[in-house]
């Protein structure tokens, strides 16, 4: 009987191992499968959770640039630039090699001036009349607007994108580069291009010399076929009077906006050195007012035209005057024509 009780026992025994092996067998394999579709899971799991994080990530990856004592939120990566309403920038852009994604075109056209920084760019519409839809399609990082702007104009820009009025104002023209320097990642070029105008200029007043004290110097505008002169820290002006230190005539230090200078007001200033802007699309209805200038009596009796010191568009006539680039050009031309 106890061998029959023991016998019983060691197949009851059997029996259990093999059902527990089966199960162990059995979890082993529906482990497996859960962790196989866990893993499966945790590849989308983590596909999806970073699709979730890349807004939150966007939104984090930004940075805080400080320009004219104002902050503007950008993001920390910068690779699409558009310029609308800011020609200052556009000039910039040529000092610094930064190539925008859309760019300010003139009568539908690029000139040859910005041909450097925009054979990749899209037309974004004119100078005071921005495309929204335009600049909307090309998603851009950051806008490079204009102080000019009306304040519904910068209201839209924003809405597509960080805008950054840049400013029209000649005496800001080293805060205007810094800050495309540091959107771009070129920091190191603006403040290069800073100190090497510097320098050129230091070393043009050596090689001028009493010339700048003895010489009457004068920048004038022909638009819409009449002349007009600046204040002092307008235009080209700045670079004469300022940076160089030529004496300012009384008709330029009374001078609070565009004026304009009748023949005979000129002939009164009677500049030594005349530097004449002439564009044709300033122009158009008087397309010969250069010529006409050039020809007229009075203005021939001026000792600049008489002694062969009246230059005209020693800079391209689309140059803003109170830029990095305009003033770079402007000090070449100046140092050229008084050597």
């Amino acid at each position: 009987m106890k061998k029959s009780k023991l016998m019983a026992f060691v197949l009851l025994a059997a029996v259990l191992l093999i059902s527990g092996c089966g199960a162990n067998k059995t979890n082993e394999v529906s482990g497996n499968a859960a962790s196989n579709n866990g893993a499966a899971n945790g590849v989308e799991e983590t596909q999806a959770a970073t699709t979730e994080t890349e807004p939150k990530g966007d939104e984090s990856a930004t940075r805080v640039i400080k320009y004219l004592d104002q902050e503007y939120t950008v993001p920390s990566k910068i690779e699409r630039i558009v310029i609308t309403g800011a020609v200052e920038a556009m000039e910039d852009a040529i000092v610094l090699d930064v190539q925008p994604v859309g760019a300010i075109s003139f009568a539908g056209e690029f000139p040859e001036l910005f041909s450097k920084v925009t054979a990749n760019a899209v037309s974004i519409g004119e100078k005071t009349e921005p495309n929204f839809e335009q600049i909307l399609s090309l998603k851009p990082d950051v806008i490079l607007g204009t102080s000019k702007f009306k304040p519904e104009v910068a209201e839209q820009l924003n809405k597509i994108a960080t805008m950054i009025p840049y400013s029209h104002i000649s005496t800001n023209w080293e805060s205007n580069l810094k800050l495309l320097g540091e959107i771009s990642g070129k920091t190191a070029e603006a403040e290069a291009a800073i100190a090497q105008y510097k320098s050129d200029l230091e070393a043009g007043k050596g090689e001028l010399g009493e010339a700048l004290t003895k010489s009457k110097v004068v920048t004038i505008r022909i638009r819409g076929g009449e002349a007009y002169v600046y204040p002092k820290d307008v235009f080209f002006n700045p670079v004469l009077y300022e940076d160089l230190g030529f004496t300012v005539p009384a008709e330029i230090e009374a001078a609070e906006a565009q004026e304009l200078i009748s023949t005979e007001k000129l002939a009164e200033m009677n500049p030594d050195y005349l530097f004449i802007q002439f564009s044709e699309a300033e122009n158009t209805d008087t397309p010969k007012a250069l010529e006409e200038f050039q020809n007229n009596p009075i203005v021939g009796s001026l000792d600049a035209f008489k002694n062969g010191h009246a230059f005209v568009n020693v800079v391209d006539p689309l140059a803003q005057g109170g830029t990095a680039y305009s003033k770079i050009e402007f000090l070449k031309a100046v140092l050229s024509s008084l050597k």
